[in-house]
């Protein structure tokens, strides 16, 4: 339950703090005044955005905080898992800076607006005037008899597993479409695959084979430029070999007596020695050098498969040739894994629909067993409500497919004349009735949910007279198990709150700024008394107001 809020700089607020009973808490004021400020600055403490044209001063930021004790209501497991600390009084703060930004706080721990909304679900409901038609959605119908009919486990079981089905059968889907789509290809690309691999590629292959294809077609070049060198080399009058001899002769005799000519001696030896060994090396790599036209065919073409496949791929190496190769193989191969994959998805699936089946029967069982309690209640509170020949008839229609809570649908059917014909609800009922059936249904969810507090934002809309005191005295009633607050302009109702504030304006010479009081006993009589009769209170209005009070 709300214990206490507190509002700066928000609205026409300028600065606001309230404590709250946890009672029947009525909240009044004229048109205007800024009742609707309140449930304005509630909503963003309770996830909802906001933007600066929240702030009363531009200029300054604006702060919502709310206490809430929840050492009730089972909530730890939300703060664990959200990784908040929890505390039995817990406070959320709401800033709004002037440049926009927007921060929250949770027990002062940062958090995002998803977290805020999520909590706000477990604390406050908030039920608005155009709320009211929502009780002719399917969703909202079907919340309210599966809370009668406590369904909230299963439900949950069901929605969990429902999860697990539609991906089972996205990812079926898939790999169906992905079977199709490798089966249309699978025998072009089992020749490619084939292709490649009669190739016989191996990495740098390509290099080698290119350097082996330019010696072998230029052999008769290669073998006159090297007998062109051995003649150079070796001539018996003129060669390098006989010239570097003679050299080393002369150098020889200078060095007993020169000491430079001996290390050119030395030199020129070793250069002697090194050339000696070229001079052979060049007699045998010309002797090795053959023309061979089966090799030269050969190389050539292998050169020519590996060039016409890589224009076919598109690459310009035998690394890209053979990636696409391991690619192509993948893809054949994977026609065998998509099968097992799809044989192993349809097997779970099976599974799935027995579990989806057995939830949904459990759900079906349990909402027929909860309508008739649902209608017995509503048709004792709304009797009270002076809708004595209301009638409801709330149908189940089983469906064959699996749908977000089960395999239902529901239809709320309704007759508020004797011997009328059942319609749809949203269709035959007044807005005076639908504010009855949302108060009688709300009433009824008091005793199944663990809900802490509920307003009303002036579900009297449309009634008067001994209706609003029914309705008051419902609300009373409702605030024995659940914190109740009302708006409303109903003299009746607001007599039957624990504790009455009263919303007002306050104008000065410079600005004009919303007020709230909790009103005495006396205060409360003259408030009332204003309910009744208007501005200018008369002595039968008080009366009436003090009547109403006791």
């Amino acid at each position: 339950m709300i214990t206490s809020l507190s509002i700066e700089n928000f609205a026409l607020i300028e600065k606001l703090s309230i404590r709250f009973s946890n009672g029947f808490t009525i909240i009044t004021g004229e048109t205007g005044a800024g009742k609707s400020i309140l449930l304005g600055a509630l909503g963003l403490v309770l996830g909802k955005r906001a933007d600066l044209s929240s702030l009363k001063n531009k200029e300054e930021k604006c702060i919502i905080e709310a206490s809430f004790k929840l050492d009730k209501y089972n909530l730890r497991s939300f703060f664990e898992t959200n990784d908040l600390d929890y505390e039995d009084e817990t406070i959320i703060r709401r800033e709004i800076l002037p440049s926009g930004k927007s921060r929250a706080f949770i027990n002062d721990t940062p958090v995002n607006l998803q977290e805020l909304q999520e909590l706000g679900r477990y604390l406050i409901d908030i039920h608005s005037q155009h709320q009211t038609q929502e009780l002719s959605e399917d969703e909202v119908q079907f919340r309210i008899v599966d809370l009668v009919g406590g369904n909230a486990e299963v439900l949950q079981s069901y929605i969990l597993k429902l999860k697990d089905y539609k991906k089972a059968s996205s990812t079926l889907k898939d790999k169906k479409e992905q079977l199709t789509a490798v089966l249309k290809e699978r025998d072009y690309n089992s020749f490619l695959l084939e292709e490649l691999f009669s190739a016989n590629l191996i990495e740098e292959e390509q290099e080698e084979l290119e350097l082996q294809y330019k010696k072998l077609s230029n052999v008769e070049f290669i073998k006159e430029n090297l007998s062109k060198a051995i003649a150079i080399a070796d001539d018996e009058q003129f060669g390098v070999l006989i010239g570097l001899k003679e050299i080393k002769s002369a150098l020889q005799k200078n060095a007993a007596i020169s000491a430079e000519s001996g290390n050119l001696f030395e030199r020129i030896a070793s250069v002697l020695i090194e050339f000696d060994d070229v001079q052979k090396e060049l007699v045998s790599l010309s002797e090795l050098t053959l023309s061979d036209p089966e090799e030269l065919e050969r190389v050539n073409q292998k050169l020519k498969l590996i060039y016409d496949l890589q224009k076919k791929h598109q690459v310009n190496s035998i690394t890209e040739l053979i990636a696409i190769r391991e690619s192509l193989n993948d893809k054949v191969v994977s026609v065998l894994n998509i099968e097992n994959d799809i044989l192993s998805l349809e097997k779970e699936l099976v599974v799935l629909e027995k579990e989806l089946n057995q939830f949904a029967t459990s759900l079906h069982e349990n909402r027929q067993k909860a309508i008739p309690v649902l209608t017995e209640k509503m048709l004792a509170i709304l009797h009270d409500l002076g809708m004595a020949n209301a009638r409801f008839d709330i149908q189940l229609i089983a469906k064959t497919d699996f749908q977000s809570n089960g395999k239902d649908d529901i239809s709320f059917l309704f007759s508020a004349n004797k011997g009328g014909d059942f319609g749809l609800l949203k269709k035959v009922a007044s807005g005076g009735e639908m504010s009855r059936i949302m108060l009688a249904v709300k009433s009824i969810l008091a005793e199944y949910s663990n809900l802490p507090t509920i307003i009303f934002d002036e579900i009297d809309t449309g009634v008067s007279g001994e209706i609003a005191d029914k309705m008051g005295d419902i609300m009373r009633k409702m605030s024995q198990n659940m914190q109740v607050f009302a708006i409303t302009h109903l003299p009746q109702i607001a007599a039957k709150g624990s504790d009455h504030f009263e919303v007002y304006k306050v104008v000065d010479t410079e600005q004009t700024r919303t007020e709230l009081r909790l009103l005495s006993k006396e205060q409360r009589i003259q408030e009332i008394a204003k309910m009744l009769s208007g501005a200018n209170v008369s002595e039968s209005a008080l009366n009436h107001a003090k009547e109403l009070l006791n």
